[in-house]
């Protein structure tokens, strides 16, 4: 079993231990489970529209309660007042190694493996290229999640053909036994984005580096609801957005993890001159930075970047175990509610029951899936829909409790008759 799933806490233990006794029963077990829930005071640390149970945070969070000051402050005085002293006297040029050293501790890193800036798409292309560039000489395959978002494929496509690899997609569950001498790079997703599966990435890291592959992991749906662990697995490359688990707004920057070993020897396909080693020296020969600092490329987008170095104080004091023990209590709890709220066959669980091949999502499918999630929305309670036929939720243990999983699996229940 991955370690990357933690066993739920007793108290916060979603299951039934006998066959529930209807609505009733349901909604006072909730009041229970909130009331025994450590994390539940979190949820102060959010602002969230009264009325509505959100359970979307997987495509993009819930605003924390700091970020709209810390906005104001940097466009206000940082911006108006300060000028162009800020890059110094505010820290913007420091922003996106400060902000990595934030969300480092989230992903299982050490300081310093971790910069922030550009979005997922160029980061996971600089990822792939870099790692084709580490990957010793002769080998051919760059080894693919075959169910991935289309922009990891569609990157992972341009990365191959500039560096002279064959694309080979493979089930993850299965890409161990594709990893050979030939392989150069695998790329694979911590979870998948339309089942929530969680892959087993301590395993397929090992497989990877037995054969003498590297790897680059996606963790956007993974990243602030498990522990990652990418220091004690080995990872070598990773990449993330933070707009889901992570809470720093929409189009918020991207992440790029460049373990220790690997740094000095990462060779950037966008050497821009924020990765300079002396960017102010206007040299006309490129010089990369040491650390993790040459990913950077062009000028910060410091207004997200500082919306977002705000937005991760929400996570001051929180362990990543006690949260993924409440996303698991979470998502046991609601797939026992749907059981008990819709009629038999309507809807059909297609993310993972056992705990460790799941994420914090809840995949169902159904028939006519975009019109129920339109319905589910128009009465307060928000997911989303994926084509052709699936209804997502994801689980924020931040901010989501055990009465909003009741009342959503109640709702759908409803709109099922």
């Amino acid at each position: 079993m991955s370690d990357t799933s933690t066993d739920r806490a007793p108290e916060l233990s979603g299951r039934a231990t006998e066959p529930s006794g209807g609505a009733a029963d349901l909604r006072e077990r909730a009041a229970a489970l909130d009331a025994a829930d450590e994390l539940a005071k979190l949820r102060e640390r959010f602002v969230l529209p009264d009325g509505v149970v959100y359970l979307d945070g997987n495509s993009l969070g819930a605003l924390p309660a700091g970020v709209a000051a810390t906005t104001a402050d940097v466009v206000a005085r940082q911006w108006g007042e300060l000028l162009i002293r800020s890059w110094e006297e505010s820290g913007w040029w420091t922003a996106p190694e400060r902000t990595g050293d934030k969300i480092a501790p989230l992903v299982g890193a050490a300081a310093g493996q971790v910069v922030v800036g550009d979005s997922t798409s160029v980061n996971l292309f600089k990822a792939l290229v870099g790692a084709a560039r580490l990957a010793a000489p002769g080998r051919t395959r760059m080894l693919v999640d075959a169910a991935t978002f289309p922009t990891d494929g569609y990157i992972a496509q341009s990365a191959a053909r500039l560096t002279g690899l064959t694309v080979v997609p493979v089930d993850p569950s299965h890409a161990a036994e594709a990893m050979d001498a030939d392989t150069a790079v695998v790329l694979l997703n911590h979870v998948d984005y339309r089942t929530g599966r969680l892959h087993d990435l301590p395993a397929l890291t090992a497989a990877a580096r037995a054969a003498g592959a590297v790897t680059v992991w996606d963790l956007c749906h993974s990243a602030g609801a498990l522990p990652v662990g990418l220091d004690a697995h080995g990872v070598d490359l990773a990449v993330g957005c933070t707009y889901k688990y992570l809470n720093g707004g929409p189009g918020a920057p991207a992440y790029l993890y460049i373990a220790t070993r690997h740094q000095d020897a990462f060779d950037s396909p966008l050497p821009g001159w924020n990765g300079h080693a002396d960017p102010f020296a206007m040299t006309p020969a490129y010089e990369a930075a040491p650390g993790a600092s040459r990913a950077r490329v062009g000028t910060p987008d410091i207004l997200s970047m500082l919306a977002l170095e705000a937005a991760l104080d929400a996570w001051d004091g929180v362990a990543v175990e006690a949260v993924r023990a409440k996303s698991l209590a979470l998502t046991d709890f609601f797939l026992e509610c749907v059981a008990a709220y819709v009629p038999q066959g309507l809807v059909e669980p297609v993310t993972p029951a056992e705990h460790e091949h799941r994420g914090s999502q809840v995949s169902l499918r159904t028939g006519n899936a975009r019109e129920v999630m339109g319905e589910l929305i128009s009465r307060g309670v928000i997911g989303d829909f994926r084509a052709p036929d699936v209804l997502r939720f994801g689980f924020t243990p931040l901010y989501v409790g055990f009465a909003d999983v009741e009342r959503a699996a109640r709702t759908l229940g409803h709109i099922f008759g």
